[in-house]
């Protein structure tokens, strides 16, 4: 009975870490590089800073 006990915590556990690698390795999709605004550079008007108060 204790074997069971230690094989379904066993397999939870490796779901769990399956789980856990998948979502890292899916959220490092995406475009390459440092993101960039669209349009052109002179019509871009972010980053700005913000007014002193």
């Amino acid at each position: 009975m204790s074997f069971a006990i230690f094989n379904q915590r066993r397999i939870k556990a490796l779901a769990v870490l399956a789980l856990c690698i998948t979502c890292l390795g899916l959220s490092a999709c995406g475009r390459k590089g440092a993101p960039t605004p669209p349009g052109p550079e002179n019509k871009v008007i972010y980053p700005h800073t913000y007014p002193a108060d």
